[in-house]
């Protein structure tokens, strides 16, 4: 009797997708420009962020995304979010997504940060019941009980940072994006976020990392995409398209 393996589940799909931008606000598509009568051609105040790009991702894989600044890594990171839409090609992503990119973007700075909890995790999908179970262990992770009803606007960049990370992180979404959050806030706190993704991708969720931090790709992803220019030059271990990229930019290991 044969042995049929299942076949894998893919959480993300990325095929041909591409997205172009203009250099200067005055040149900006118009709302019609974006969805009606799209074409591929280029004019000359446009360029291509990303293009031709085609990967897939199996659920429960560490994904990191390696490339110098300016190269498509958060403007890819977005197209999977849904914050973008591509202009070719198709992104396709089931299930829901965590994300950790921008993560202080849609507090309020009037609010309390009690309110901005349950508000963020809110429009984030989470019920207010699901808020109330998780909301003592949200603020104990982000160690500012004492600032429960102080104006979001009056907490230190760190703090907000903290905040945001803990109401995120705490979303069951099965799917994870990760944007160079990590680079703020103070050592031992940082420490805390590399244990929650480490128990995130222990629990089979799907990871999709942007860093500039060799350290923190090696550390917590299997596979890497290297962009340049907008487009994948290498797909492959982690290990191997960290390398390529220290040995096309002379970085010394």
């Amino acid at each position: 009797m044969v042995d049929v393996q299942p076949a894998p589940v893919i959480d993300i799909a990325v095929s041909d997708a591409g997205i172009r931008f203009r250099r200067n606000r005055r040149g900006r598509r118009s709302f019609k420009d974006l969805f009606a009568g799209r074409d591929r051609r280029s004019r000359p105040d446009e360029f291509w962020a990303l293009r031709g790009v085609t990967f897939t991702v199996r659920q429960g894989e560490s994904i990191g995304v390696v490339g110098r600044n300016g190269q498509g890594k958060s403007t890819l990171l977005k197209l999977v979010a849904g914050v973008m839409i591509a202009d070719e090609g198709a992104v396709d992503v089931t299930g829901g997504v965590a994300p950790l990119i921008e993560i202080t973007g849609g507090f309020v700075d009037d609010l309390s940060v009690r309110d901005n909890v349950y508000l963020t995790a809110g429009l984030h999908g989470m019920t207010k019941r699901m808020i109330d179970e998780r909301f003592d262990e949200m603020i104990a992770f982000a160690e500012i009980g004492d600032f429960l009803d102080t104006p979001y606007k009056h907490l230190s960049s760190g703090m907000k940072v903290r905040i945001a990370f803990s109401v995120i992180s705490s979303l069951d979404e099965p799917i994870v994006l990760v944007d160079e959050v990590l680079a703020v806030g103070d050592k031992v706190f940082r420490e805390k976020c590399y244990r929650r993704i480490e128990e995130m991708k222990a629990a089979g969720r799907t990871l999709f990392f942007v860093s500039h931090n060799e350290r923190d790709l090696r550390r917590f992803c299997d596979r890497g995409l290297y962009l340049d220019k907008g487009a994948l030059v290498l797909d492959g271990p982690i290990d191997d398209v960290v390398d390529r990229y220290n040995d096309e930019h002379g970085i010394k290991k």
